[in-house]
């Protein structure tokens, strides 16, 4: 581990700017959660909604989520098995940050087209 990785490790929970960005830091997390914003989806849903998206990457980035409490997965006793994954009241809060996001997003692609 480098020195920088270590300082955000050391800052990871201190400050917010770091937590956020370590949260959601991976290639498909923002997708994810825009993705349960609002609803349940099973596996398959997910997977269908993010295209490219391998089963391996996608099973890393829930379990991830999981385990820093912004999803819940939740199994039912069935034959075949059904799981579900939401985002948990915290991870409903960054809703409000995914609205930014995509307004931000829409702005900054107006930018390029316009070649500014």
């Amino acid at each position: 581990m480098d020195d920088i990785e270590e300082k955000e490790m050391e800052l990871f929970g201190k400050c917010p700017f770091v937590t956020t960005q370590k949260l959601i830091s991976g290639k498909w997390a923002i997708l994810i959660l825009h993705h349960l914003d609002g609803q349940t989806k099973r596996f398959g849903e997910l997977q269908r909604n993010l295209g490219e998206i391998t089963q391996s990457t996608l099973t890393k980035q829930l379990r991830y989520l999981e385990d820093e409490g912004l999803i819940t997965r939740t199994v039912y006793p069935e034959v075949p098995p059904r799981v579900e994954y939401r985002l948990t009241a915290i991870g409903q809060e960054f809703h409000a940050v995914l609205e930014q996001i995509e307004v931000w997003g829409g702005k900054y692609i107006r930018t390029l087209k316009e070649g500014n």
